[in-house]
């Protein structure tokens, strides 16, 4: 038990060790004093202190030789607290004494016990204990064997237990000043990172962030290229001049490992670290010191950032941290400033695509007025672009709101359109155009995009071909009509017992009739196409219209061993027709069938009236090769010509014309078909509301209708 005469110095000892630490919150200043009260009052020729955080692992040391402090690398912390007689205590959190460190497993032998020959010393490892926490391990060292015993380690055990609380606030105090210059030098560094989306200037600020808070010489930035090559763009500080556009090779140098394990590296001595090689040195600079760390941009490294020099000598111990952290900021900055780079060559782009496109374009919002327009677009419609933006797309052209929509209610759903319409330009004149419009979104504002293509020179060309065309057919109308009459007077005047004339003579008969309703429906189709109306129209009975029809194409039939049956029977109401355009939709519907159908093939062809008496309804139905689904919707267009099994040739113009004749006369055509199975022509026309009556009679190739006499 210890004496009154010796607790009193003792107790006089610890509180000036407490006022000597408790005086200060800054944590190096707090070991220094710590270790060199414990030199002082336990004895010995060096010691050092290590401070360890929450996790166990260091944080800061001192280390005291000869009466001297001498700094001390991460390396060495962690070798103190891992290895020897430190990391026994930290580990066992109970001091130790060692009187002969020659005879200790535990004691951890160093360069300099070897370099100056000391030979066997004494120790003395205390742990730092605060509100339970281990805090820190204090060493002391006595060049003299069994220098030290159970009094001196429980004198350095008081004086570590009542200094902890000391050593433990001022690393919390540093570490919130630690925390608060990082929190600071990042918060500066995003604002001043992030007020700029140009390329040149966002690196330029990256860098200047990244010198101001490291204090270093040099400052470098490397991004990675498609090939994973390390490309330096832009460089600040000494000697910078020569490193933007130097290349480090894939996964080479310290910069290709930063790359790959996506963390962060300082080497405090380049002359030392054997990790620095050729391929780190970069032209013209005198490395002495160097930090990497990674830029990221979505969990992904883009690039390296590189602090060559500190200007005191030494990085800081945050500085790993500060950089990471700028490079963070870095990565999505340049990556904004990336895709802003992409945007402005897209708009860019864009813009010279508008304003060089050989149509009228123009941007309107939805309620019409023009936001923008192409030269094209001034060119063609005789405003100036200010004049333009003064008018509503209705007062330029005539809307087609059937296609749009009402208040472009169509287009509003995501839908384009397409018609042809005309310009108003500014002289008053008029420009056909074609019109595509559909829904936009340009420079941030939803509208409507108009493109509008003049098409002049092909209304012109259609007109001119239309012209040449309907010329040509009437040229052809005379003489096929005088070759007609030729043969219908030489059938009356020739010997009906000479069969092989009789047979020539009607094959001449009914190629000139095949050819003349050709020219007669590419009439009509010219004619219907450019909006005239059918007029020469009767009441016709489609039963003799049928019957007529079945007659002219019986002898093809015949030909190829086929049976048309005709259900066109009965009675049934008068039609209201041309009759010899009605005549030639039948022929044509027929003659498909015997063309698609098989040698002994079935054709019927049949007439109803419709359930509401409106129409009859005919039909024209085969056992033939059937039409492809893909091909049913496009077969009534002009020139088009199916290809593949059983397809024949031709120009390709019947069907459209039977489209067009049923359709002008106010009725409706469809097919239904299914491959090798057959096909059904179905088709209305309208019940006349007349009842006269009258006969059908070919005159000249033609069917005409001669009424019956009141």
């Amino acid at each position: 038990m210890m004496t009154e005469s010796r607790t009193r110095p003792l107790l006089e000892l610890l509180v000036r060790v407490s006022r000597e630490v408790a005086t200060a919150l800054d944590l190096r200043t707090v070991l220094q004093r710590l270790l060199f009260a414990a030199l002082q009052y336990v004895g010995g020729e060096r010691g050092s202190i290590v401070v360890m955080d929450d996790n166990g692992k260091p944080v800061d040391a001192t280390i005291v030789y000869g009466r001297q402090f001498h700094d001390h690398t991460t390396q060495q912390l962690r070798e103190t607290v891992e290895k020897g007689l430190a990391g026994w205590v930290v580990q066992n959190r109970q001091p130790a004494l060692v009187p002969d460190t020659s005879k200790d497993d535990r004691w951890l032998r160093r360069a300099d016990d070897a370099a100056d020959k000391s030979g066997p010393k004494s120790a003395i490892c205390v742990p730092l204990v605060a509100r339970d926490k281990l805090v820190g391990v204090l060493t002391l060292v006595h060049p003299v064997p069994n220098s030290f015993n159970e009094e001196h380690m429980n004198l350095m055990q008081a004086i570590a237990d009542q200094a902890s609380i000391a050593v433990l606030n001022a690393r919390l105090y540093t570490e919130t000043q630690r925390t608060a210059r990082i929190y600071s030098a990042l918060a500066e560094g995003a604002a001043a990172i992030n007020t700029s989306l140009e390329m040149p200037d966002v690196l330029r600020r990256i860098l200047t962030q990244t010198m101001q808070a490291l204090q270093v010489e040099t400052v470098a930035l490397a991004l990675l290229d498609n090939k994973d090559d390390l490309v330096f763009h832009a460089a600040a500080g000494n000697n910078s001049g020569s490193i933007t556009g130097q290349r480090i090779r894939a996964g080479q140098a310290l910069a290709g490992v930063v790359v790959k394990d996506k963390y962060g590296l300082i080497i405090p001595n380049t002359r030392l670290d054997s990790r620095f090689t050729e391929e780190d040195k970069l032209n013209g600079l005198d490395m002495r010191a160097l930090a990497i760390a990674p830029i990221q941009a979505h969990g992904k490294v883009i690039g390296v950032l590189e602090a060559i020099n500190p200007t005191t000598g030494t990085f800081d111990p945050d500085a790993l941290v500060v950089m990471s952290g700028l490079g963070s900021l870095a990565g999505s900055t340049i990556e904004n400033a990336a895709l802003f780079e992409r945007l402005q060559k897209a708009h860019q782009h864009y813009r010279q695509l508008f304003e060089d496109s050989v149509d009228m374009i123009l941007i309107t919002d939805w309620n019409g007025k023009v936001l923008e327009a192409n030269r094209e677009a001034v060119k063609l419609s005789g405003y100036s672009l200010v004049e333009l933006h003064q008018i509503t797309i209705d007062q330029l052209h005539e809307v087609n709101w059937n296609k749009t929509g009402l208040n472009f209610e169509t287009l509003k759903n995501g839908k384009g359109c397409q018609y042809e319409s005309g310009i108003l330009r500014q002289d008053g004149t008029s420009l056909p155009i074609e019109v595509y419009a559909r829904r936009v979104e340009y420079d941030s504002t939803d509208g409507i995009q108009w493109i509008m293509k003049d098409i002049s020179a092909r209304k012109e060309l259609d007109a001119l071909r239309d012209d040449m065309t309907s010329m040509i057919f009437h040229d052809l109308r005379s003489p096929l009509g005088n070759i007609v009459s030729s043969l219908e007077m030489m059938s009356g005047l020739m010997p009906t017992e000479d069969d092989t004339l009789t047979s020539m003579l009607t094959i001449a008969k009914n190629s000139t009739g095949r050819i003349q309703r050709l020219v007669n429906s590419l009439l009509d189709i010219n004619r219907l196409e450019s909006g005239q109306q059918v007029v020469d129209q009767n009441s016709i009975n489609p039963v003799d219209l049928v019957r007529e029809s079945l007659h002219d194409v019986a002898p093809s039939a015949n030909a190829r061993q086929q049976n048309i049956q005709n259900k066109a029977t009965g009675v049934l109401p008068l039609i209201w027709v041309d009759q010899d355009m009605i005549y030639r939709v039948f022929v044509n519907l027929v003659e498909n069938a015997i063309k698609f159908t098989p040698v002994n093939g079935h054709i019927e062809v049949g007439a109803q009236t419709t359930t509401d008496g409106a129409f009859v309804k005919f039909w024209v139905k085969d056992t033939g090769t059937g039409i492809p689904t893909a091909d049913q919707d496009r077969i009534f267009e002009k020139f088009t010509r199916l290809r593949g099994k059983n397809r024949a040739g031709g120009l390709g113009v019947g069907l459209a014309f039977c489209k067009l004749a049923v359709n002008g006369h106010g009725g409706e055509i469809w097919v239904e078909s299914e491959v090798d199975k057959g096909t059904t022509f179905w088709l209305t026309l309208p019940v006349s509301k007349k009842h006269t009556t009258g006969q059908l009679k070919r005159v000249t190739g033609r069917l005409t209708f001669k009424p019956d006499k009141k």
